[in-house]
């Protein structure tokens, strides 16, 4: 046998019907729909892309408070149908893509709060927590086109200790921006960690997006390998 014979051969193998097949499946595979956050959260952001994810964001910019009141069900399913309202309203700009939205909102005692509009309302807010429990529940939600693909909400309970004043006078004044750009006056993943005593929950959940079931979501429909 001679070299020549065997090349010959090797070429009859890689020429053969079903191999053929295989290159012309590969070569025409489709790459991964684009991802596409629609917030405009720098923790959500961070969360991504320490995950190994690529996308683009477009902040959806919806009157919640309408949406909410449109939707029947409890404050986590409030929460999982906001997100899946933002999904939408923003793949309605992108077709084709797949975009994920999320929303997070806490309940004390059955009431659920808003964004504290400035300081003196945050620290009210920070007072009605001191000493009790309350739950935060994320809702996280993809969609394509007009269609919701996938939707899911979850909660943790968060025991907030009895806090001095001249320590809230002290937090507020290192952590302005926090009373006022997160659910709750605070964020966990800076000095608002004082505010606590103990946690009951996933610490993606609390920082505003269920992670684990969100990556689990991306492997299902193809934008994350399997």
């Amino acid at each position: 046998m001679t070299l020549d014979d065997f090349g010959s051969g090797s070429a009859c193998v890689y020429n053969s019907p079903s191999s053929q097949q295989l290159v012309q499946t590969l070569l025409t595979a489709q790459k991964p729909a684009p991802l596409v956050l629609a917030s405009q959260s720098s923790i959500r952001r961070q969360l991504l892309l320490s995950a190994g994810l690529t996308f683009n964001t477009d902040a959806a910019h919806i009157d919640e408070r309408a949406v909410a009141e449109g939707i029947q069900g409890s404050i986590p399913e409030i929460a999982k149908g906001l997100a899946a309202a933002k999904a939408l309203h923003v793949a309605a700009r992108h077709p084709g893509a797949i975009v994920v939205a999320a929303d997070q909102m806490l309940e004390l005692d059955g009431h659920d709060f808003s964004k504290a509009a400035d300081a003196t309302a945050g620290r009210a807010v920070l007072l009605r927590l001191r000493g009790r429990i309350h739950y935060l529940h994320s809702g996280v939600a993809l969609a394509q086109g007009n269609q919701v693909l996938w939707s899911h909400v979850d909660s943790a309970a968060l025991h907030v200790r009895q806090f001095s004043e001249s320590w809230l006078d002290a937090y507020m004044a290192a952590c302005p921006e926090a009373v006022t750009s997160s659910v709750g006056a605070y964020q966990l993943e800076g000095p608002g960690i004082q505010l606590f005593e103990r946690i009951e929950g996933d610490y993606f959940t609390i920082l505003g997006l269920p992670l684990l079931p969100l990556l689990a979501a991306l492997r299902t429909h193809g934008v994350m390998p399997s």
